[in-house]
């Protein structure tokens, strides 16, 4: 552990400006941007990207002999600011966890927030604006990923993603996208009992009743390991 420097003292805790919120170290956070419009023609650019918090994880508070508060965080990086992008399989809400540190002025922190781990994501009954969830770790400077191989689904072969819809066939116990088997989401709501095309006759394919779970977190998964890596290049 990092010795604290003279004429500075470590906190256990901070209130975040203007709120009755206390961060403590280990807590998520969120904090504001700053940025310097040097031309009037992006200003909307930058009120767009504003909205959009940065995440970070609090390692340590430290006030200095003045009472001027840092915290030493890890961040978290959305999809698309890694090497490899945004992908189709990766969620609205899902952040990596980095292995960037960095000092900020506590005034920068916005405020608290909860990454959850991605099977506690899958269980949530309301997503809030301050809900998130992690499955990766993430190496900024080689953009490789921990664990770096991924369960993979449905015909395309791709991770799951939270914010879709998916149905269990009956018979192999994959799931799939509903558009990957020619069906809307609609239609797949209304299923009970599937099969795959690789798992019954045309005339089979779908049924129509009502209990099958709609997502691979929702039940046990026979699935493929694919490299990570491979996944986020796949597009490229």
């Amino acid at each position: 552990m990092a010795k604290t420097k003279p004429g500075r003292k470590d906190l256990d805790s901070y209130t975040i400006k203007g709120t009755n919120k206390i961060v403590r170290r280990t807590f998520i956070f969120t904090l504001a941007a700053t940025f310097f419009v040097l031309d009037c023609v992006f200003s909307f650019l930058f009120l767009v990207f504003l909205q959009t918090p940065y995440v970070a994880k609090v390692e340590k508070i430290e006030a200095d002999h003045r009472n001027n508060v840092k915290v030493r965080v890890r961040w978290y990086y959305r999809p698309e600011e890694s090497i490899g992008g945004r992908r189709q399989f990766h969620g609205v809400k899902e952040l990596f966890l980095s292995d960037h540190y960095d000092v900020q002025s506590a005034h920068t922190i916005e405020g608290k927030c909860t990454v959850h781990t991605f099977k506690n994501y899958t269980k949530l009954e309301n997503v809030g604006a301050e809900d998130y969830f992690c499955r990766f770790e993430y190496k900024a400077a080689t953009g490789g990923f921990t664990p770096d191989r991924v369960a993979v689904y449905c015909k395309c072969e791709m991770p799951y993603n939270p914010d879709d819809l998916m149905v269990q066939c009956e018979g192999c116990k994959d799931w799939f996208h509903p558009s990957c088997m020619g069906m809307t989401i609609e239609e797949a709501k209304k299923l009970d009992h599937f099969l795959c095309s690789d798992c019954s006759s045309d005339d089979d394919t779908r049924r129509s009743l009502n209990s099958f779970p709609v997502s691979p977190a929702a039940a046990e998964e026979k699935v493929l390991l694919s490299h990570l890596s491979a996944l986020m290049m796949k597009y490229i």
